[in-house]
């Protein structure tokens, strides 16, 4: 078990503070308010949106932070750190110009309760740990690996490196550093 926090940042939009990149840095700053310590981010990557969904390209990235909340309560935190930067939740994977999602808690294993993906809604997910989709995501993983290059999945054991490994060549050859 680890005592590592790591939250992935991610948008599309522009908000009140402008594009994506100014967003995520906005709401990292804003995070110590919230009583979270961004200890360390990693460089921001520009991905290309999930399959199947026509929009502008995302800017991604992750942080290792410190937090004494629970992981329920610091999950809400980063809920109304995106509402402040205008994420309204009305549909599900739609743009957004601030995604904040609680990728793994000290090591903890919490199964999700109810639906998933499509089948729940556009309201917040219940809290999941690690993050169920982060195995399966490179816009998750690789700067996963920048900011904690050690780091293995609770569930599975495997190391961020192996998780990239088995991604499709193609998916990790889209995702390049953000310029800007």
């Amino acid at each position: 078990m680890s005592d590592r926090i790591l939250v992935a940042l991610g948008g599309n939009q522009p908000s009140v503070q402008g594009p994506p990149a100014a967003t995520l840095r906005a709401a990292l700053a804003m995070m110590p308010g919230f009583g979270v310590k961004v200890v360390s981010v990693a460089p921001f990557y520009r991905t290309p949106a999930l399959a199947g969904y026509i929009q502008p390209d995302y800017v991604n990235s992750v942080a290792l932070i410190e937090a004494a909340d629970p992981p329920d309560a610091l999950l809400d935190k980063l809920h109304r750190i995106e509402a402040l930067f205008g994420r309204v939740r009305r549909e599900r994977w739609a743009p957004r110009p601030l995604d904040l999602d609680l990728l793994d808690f000290r090591g903890e294993v919490v199964l999700a309760e109810g639906p998933r993906g499509a089948d729940a809604g556009a309201g917040p997910l219940p809290l999941a740990l690690p993050h169920p989709g982060i195995a399966a995501r490179g816009f998750v993983l690789l700067p996963l690996r920048d900011v904690a290059p050690d780091w293995r999945h609770p569930v599975t054991g495997k190391s961020v490196g192996e998780l990239i490994a088995a991604l499709p060549e193609a998916e990790v050859r889209a995702i390049r550093p953000h310029k800007g």
